[in-house]
């Protein structure tokens, strides 16, 4: 069984003219869904609602399917021009940018693992066709964020397959059409023995099990459900999930959310910048007291942007190759990427409602800083910090510190 990714690598961006041309009518497209959603932004968070706007003018834009092959209806993009929309989504729309970002993780699992399925391709040719939306299903019951374990198991039922899953979140799932979610293989698997299925809408049935009532990112919906689905055997990923997970999933899961972040903190580094020029031109060139908190927030973005940038070209230099893309020091340093965007982005936002002030944290200004920092308040928790460091002790202790600022 092959792999889709040396037969469909996610390509460099760089790699000639075409590509750059493409780079540029994808962000030309993104921002014209960006300035969409930033106009629906307060509502979808004052609302707790999905920013269905946001996700019209995606589609309109056609932005849902662009990783998928041209062969199959795509556009071929890279990892680096989905990061690139992420981050002019995250400028506008915290929620919405974060719903693109795990949609297009689970359209790259699907691109990268599905080795030549001839119902796999089906589905790619009908996202790309259609812009369907696809949700993320991962954590479950007790096991929360633990991903890498799966309590409900593939049931075999003939020549079908069924399960039902206790998903504690789905996000946007009522919204999505169709669910990529992971299972144990079979009844009498081991719960890190899983794989990676695809659901339809008209495959499953959600049933509420939890609500979503919280302080930021209010419009990803991601409500508990209980899943009950029914489908094809090649439904099922063809690879184990392990492979998938390790060589997809957590890079550009990764580097789609630290790309979101990055653009929250970017919009409200814009907005805080507005504020000191508008009040040292109304202090006739005097800039106020606590101007040097938007210096710290520019630096600290251009940071932000770098380590999002560096982690890119790491991935891109070893994506087609899974045995260097699963060594050490690289998983290593894309899974510790999103520890340092999430903590920076933090940081970032802060500074920017410090160089506000009072208009900052007022939620009656027009320079209002509460939903960027109640929305970015949610990225060390998601897939939790602490988890992640806990779980790469053992690889931090074997692995050698870099010698050189080249390696």
């Amino acid at each position: 069984m092959t792999s889709n990714i040396s037969r469909f690598p996610l390509r460099n961006a760089h790699a000639n003219a075409a590509a750059k041309d493409n780079s540029g009518s994808l962000r030309t497209r993104a921002a014209a869904a960006a300035e969409v959603a930033a106009r629906f932004a307060d509502a979808v968070d004052r609302e707790g609602r999905f920013p269905k706007e946001a996700f019209d003018a995606i589609r309109e834009q056609r932005l849902l399917g662009i990783l998928i092959p041209a062969a199959l209806g795509g556009e071929d993009a890279s990892a680096a021009e989905v990061v690139d929309v992420c981050y002019i989504l995250g400028r506008a729309c915290a929620s919405s940018a974060m719903i693109y970002a795990m949609h297009q993780t689970k359209i790259a699992c699907l691109v990268r693992h599905s080795a030549g399925n001839v119902w796999q391709e089906g589905l790619q040719r009908r996202i790309a066709e259609k812009q369907l939306l696809m949700a993320s299903s991962t954590t479950e019951g007790a096991n929360g964020g633990n991903i890498r374990s799966s309590e409900a198991a593939i049931q075999t039922k003939g020549s079908r397959i069924a399960l039902e899953r206790n998903a504690s979140v789905i996000s946007y799932g009522e919204h999505a059409d169709g669910i990529v979610t992971t299972a144990r293989r079979a009844e009498a698997a081991a719960s890190s023995d899983q794989v990676l299925v695809a659901f339809l809408r008209e495959d499953y049935t959600l049933e509420r099990t939890q609500s979503w009532d919280t302080l930021g990112m209010r419009g990803t919906c991601s409500v508990g459900f209980m899943l009950r689905a029914q489908g094809d055997p090649n439904q099922i990923l063809p690879e184990p999930y392990d492979r998938i997970h390790s060589q997809t999933m957590m890079p550009l899961a990764h580097l789609f959310w630290s790309a979101a972040w990055s653009g929250v903190a970017a919009g409200a580094v814009q907005r805080a910048r507005a504020f000191v020029r508008k009040a040292a031109r109304a202090a006739e060139g005097k800039l106020p007291p606590a101007a040097a908190h938007l210096t710290r927030a520019r630096v600290s973005l251009e940071t932000l942007r770098g380590a999002v940038q560096s982690a890119l070209r790491k991935f891109e230099l070893h994506s087609s190759d899974p045995q260097s893309l699963t060594a050490m020091d690289v998983q290593i340093a894309l899974n510790f990427l999103k520890v340092e965007a999430s903590e920076l982005a933090v940081t970032i936002v802060m500074s920017a409602m410090r160089a506000c002030g009072l208009s900052g944290y007022r939620n009656d200004s027009e320079f209002a800083m509460g939903r960027y920092l109640r929305d970015i308040l949610s990225s060390p928790i998601m897939i939790n910090n602490d988890r992640i460091l806990a779980d790469s002790q053992a690889a931090v202790m074997m692995s050698d510190v870099p010698a050189g600022l080249s390696e």
